[in-house]
């Protein structure tokens, strides 16, 4: 970042979401999930894992939280009231959340990068510059949702032994160890759909291309878009739950509505929306 660009872009910095924010965002990508539909499959993890060349560290890294997941399914026994005497495998089954990076328009992890390896772009999505990474592990420390995973070892010596190096994804890097890594919103896929967007004189279609864990849900409880589209189905349900951009706190007519931030308290302004589960008593 030079001196100049620091002085010229100071005021800008300084402006509130409600202001315009520091960018003038193309897009701004953003996800809604709905819990009533996650069954805890795992698909979309498995997808993420073969979209993105994540390594398989293998169960004795990830017990040593060494995993390089960047979309965990965190499970939850949470309502041992509703029926049952158990009090460890509930009755009416768990309850399950996908984590993935969640896009933080105030993000924790970005100011605190000695180098400014990771970064906001203009479509609103947390980048990470593998190149410039030099492994401090500051973003993940200041990750309040602990999205963040750091390449302890060169997992591509071993992780896809021949011909398993086949079904590597030509579209981005295997990366080093040193390196952070995270969850892009398949940043690949939405950097080919702008660029036939381009090619083609014509803007960017919703549901034209998604991230590899809403495309492999088979419940369709992930919906991917563009928030600054507000016909898209991911703004329209955003919408419908009352919950907006720029808000610490949400406070919405219809209390009764399931739509949520994880830590939306902290006032990182996520933009991943959950709807959550609802079961009959």
């Amino acid at each position: 970042m030079s001196l100049k660009n620091l002085l010229g872009d100071w005021s800008k910095y300084r402006k509130g979401h409600e202001e315009g924010g520091f960018h003038k965002y193309e897009h701004m990508w953003g996800l809604a999930i709905d819990l009533n539909k996650c069954i805890g499959c795992n698909a979309c993890s498995v997808a993420c894992y073969a979209e993105n060349n994540l390594a398989v560290v293998g169960k004795d890294k990830m017990l040593s939280n060494q995993g390089m997941h960047w979309l965990r399914i965190e499970r939850y026994w949470d309502e041992p009231q509703l029926g049952g005497d158990d009090r460890d495998f509930q009755e009416r089954g768990a309850s399950f959340l996908p984590m993935m990076c969640q896009q933080c328009n105030a993000a924790t992890c970005e100011p605190v990068c000695p180098v400014a390896a990771t970064y906001h772009t203009p479509d609103g999505l947390n980048a990470q510059v593998y190149n410039r990474c030099i492994g401090s592990r500051y973003c993940s420390n200041n990750c309040p949702y602990r999205l963040r995973y750091f390449n302890f070892y060169s997992y591509y010596e071993s992780s896809w032994p021949a011909p398993l190096h086949m079904q590597l994804n030509p579209d981005l890097s295997v990366r080093d160890k040193g390196v952070m890594e995270k969850c892009t919103f398949c940043v690949q896929r939405i950097r080919t759909a702008k660029d036939t967007a381009r090619a083609e004189n014509r803007k960017v279609i919703d549901g034209e291309f998604n991230t590899a864990c809403a495309q492999s849900c088979p419940t369709k409880a992930i919906t991917f878009g563009d928030m600054l589209n507000p016909d898209s189905a991911v703004s329209k349900k955003w919408k419908a739950q009352q919950v907006e951009l720029g808000k610490a706190e949400q406070h919405k007519a219809n209390r009764d509505l399931r739509g949520y931030r994880v830590l939306e308290g902290l006032n990182t302004d996520p933009k991943v929306l959950y709807l959550e589960r609802v079961r009959e008593v």
